[in-house]
């Protein structure tokens, strides 16, 4: 059937389905009826015409995806708006459109294709599945594709871009999401995720290439028969873990080292890959948690399958390791590109923040070690996202090496990375607060795999010179984050609007528990009042809010909605001049500031009370 479906006809004269009154909706019912192929995604659509939730339909066939920090990512299931066999096959399809246009050479470069361990029943929706469809629809247009025949990390896929001199890499993931999400990330040639222009260009192709070109999109069984499937399991796993070497410094130590360690996959990829890690460190390898190392889609251990969460979500670690008298815990999420890190000393589990101050200082002692020329620190460099705290900045003024900051997610920091080394420039440290680390840059994407290895030798080399993690950590930077949950887009534009029009039209807060306020940054807008021509340095993002607000006292705080969850995130930080507070005092004054103090309770009338309460 064409694009117009019977539109120039009477449509509801060709439905196969009672009609929903609304003919936009029929359209779409219909076109969705026609392309659908999986039989359990088809009966969900089907379902809910049978029982008239037109709002329903509407939510799930009248809007599309599109690419956020993390690329596509939805709720699994039936609707243009969700991932499924249709979507991922539409994506692919744009996909290798706007690839072939963009590269002379994409029939022979091909592409990486990776996922993860997710999966549900009730839609025919397994990652492995999405991942075999992707990859036929490349194979159905005789592109080569480097399909790995099992699970892996996320950060394998962008590696074996690289390694493979790939025209670009997909990789079927939600990461931390709830189970009931699923998502599809792009990566570039440079293996860093596409950001803009690409990821606007990939979409316009998308929307241009819905119909399903042929069967051939639809077999599954396609990448176990044609010629131009190769798998790169082996060779990337083995390449992935000699580099890995590069950055264990200590291998002696290791080897001796009296410290157990426990690990967590959380029900996804992680387990035998971070025992490589080890192996590759000189290290036993780390005591699994049984409940959690084998793949399961439910994640039936945890509530919630983001060790960001800290100790809620980490009970089963911090008692295996009382069981065993190990000293560290460290868990992977499902697909393995984050890492939590807890160590026993009444169990402090580490944020993202203190383990970036530590991962950061541990990578500059090693590489300083090894180039004591203090010349040499001028081609360094550190990156960190903007919400993400501000210590290594302050680390960086005294060691001389250089430090940048990059919008939310790690797309922005692989395509500095990317740029920086065009220059001939090294960056030995990467991170955003959200537990998501890079050391090295064998691979332009937060790793939780080579970190775990990483944290590991500095947990073996700071025990050997009696002293924890813990009490290595230092600086005068107390940082708290956290999130609230919103479902209604509306009332979260209406909060962002409240602030940014708070005493009258385009006028920001000017004070914030009394304490004035200096700076006002707003990357939605491009306005950073600290610049004399008022313009932000980083990239405006129109398609999200962020607005971060810098005090006189030190404190810098930042709202901001999440690019993959329906979230708003807040950031506050307080910096003190070594010296000048105590520990305890920064904590007591930051929380303070926590609320976001602001008056924006008042903007409680714009939607629920749970805002208003939090933030």
């Amino acid at each position: 059937m064409g694009d117009d479906n019977g539109v120039n006809g009477d449509l509801n004269a060709n439905l196969r389905y009672q009609s929903t009154g609304d003919p936009q909706l029929d359209k779409a019912v219909d076109q969705w009826l026609t392309w659908d192929k999986n039989r359990r995604t088809r009966a969900q659509v089907e379902a809910l015409v049978a029982a008239g939730r037109r709002e329903d339909l509407r939510t799930r066939l009248c809007s599309r995806m599109s690419f956020g920090t993390a690329g596509l990512r939805a709720p699994m299931g039936a609707g243009f708006n969700r991932i499924n066999d249709l979507t991922v096959i539409q994506s692919t399809q744009g996909l290798y459109s706007y690839l072939s246009r963009y590269f002379p050479e994409f029939s022979s470069r091909g592409v990486v294709v990776g996922f993860d361990t997710r999966g549900q029943e009730e839609s025919g929706c397994s990652s492995q599945r999405l991942a075999k469809l992707a990859a036929a629809v490349m194979l159905s247009r005789d592109v080569p594709v480097h399909l790995f025949s099992t699970f892996v990390p996320t950060p394998y896929v962008p590696y074996a871009v690289k390694k493979l001199g790939a025209a670009a890499g997909v990789m079927i993931t939600a990461s931390h999401n709830p189970k009931e999400d699923n998502g599809y990330k792009v990566y570039w040639c440079n293996g860093a995720q596409i950001s803009s222009p690409h990821d606007k260009g990939i979409l316009q192709s998308i929307e241009e290439q819905l119909e399903p070109w042929s069967a051939s999109c639809w077999e599954e069984d396609l990448v176990e028969r044609c010629s131009l499937r190769t798998d790169p399991l082996t060779q990337i796993n083995s390449c992935y873990m000699d580099e890995l070497t590069s950055l264990c410094f200590h291998r002696d130590l290791n080897r001796s080292c009296p410290l157990k360690f426990v690990h967590s996959s959380f029900h996804g990829v992680g387990h035998a890959f971070v025992q490589q890690a080890f192996h590759a460190f000189g290290f036993a390898p780390p005591i699994p948690v049984p409940e959690q190392k084998d793949p399961d889609p439910n994640f039936s251990s945890v509530r919630c399958p983001n060790p960001e969460e800290g100790e809620s979500v980490l009970e089963l670690s911090l008692l295996l390791a009382e069981r065993e008298n190990a000293c560290i815990v460290l868990a992977t999420d499902p697909d393995a590109d984050r890492l939590a890190v807890a160590e026993k000393c009444g169990w402090k589990v580490f944020t993202g923040n203190e383990l970036a101050a530590l991962l950061g200082w541990w990578m500059f002692f090693n590489w300083k070690e090894a180039h004591p020329d203090p010349a040499d620190t001028q081609k360094v460099y550190m990156l960190a996202t903007t919400v993400s705290s501000k210590i290594l900045q302050a680390f960086a003024r005294i060691e001389g090496f250089h430090y940048e900051e990059t919008l939310p997610g790690f797309k922005w920091i692989g395509n500095r990375i990317h740029e920086l080394s065009k220059t001939g420039n090294s960056v030995i440290f990467a991170f955003e607060e959200s537990i998501g680390f890079l050391c090295g840059s064998m691979v332009p994407e937060k790793d939780g795999v080579s970190s775990a290895a990483v944290v590991a030798e500095m947990a073996a080399y700071l025990h050997n010179k009696q002293l924890s993690l813990n009490q290595q950590l230092y600086g005068h930077h107390v940082s708290k984050t956290s999130y609230v949950i919103c479902n209604d887009p509306p009332t979260i534009q209406k909060i962002f609007s409240r602030i940014r029009n708070f005493d009258g039209d385009a006028s920001y807060p000017k004070t914030c528990g009394g304490v004035r306020i200096v700076h006002i940054r707003d990357v939605t807008t491009g306005y950073d009042s600290s610049r004399p021509d008022r313009r932000s340095v980083l990239p405006v993002t129109r398609s999200s809010q962020m607005i971060t607000f810098t005090l006189q006292n030190g404190v810098v705080a930042t709202l901001r909605t999440s690019g993959t969850e329906p979230k708003i995130k807040y950031y506050t930080e307080y910096c003190a001049a070594p010296g000048n507070r105590s520990a305890e005092v920064l904590k007591k004054t930051l929380i303070l500031y926590r609320s976001f103090h602001f008056n924006i309770n008042r903007a409680g009338r714009y939607g629920p009370k749970v805002i208003s309460r939090y933030i």
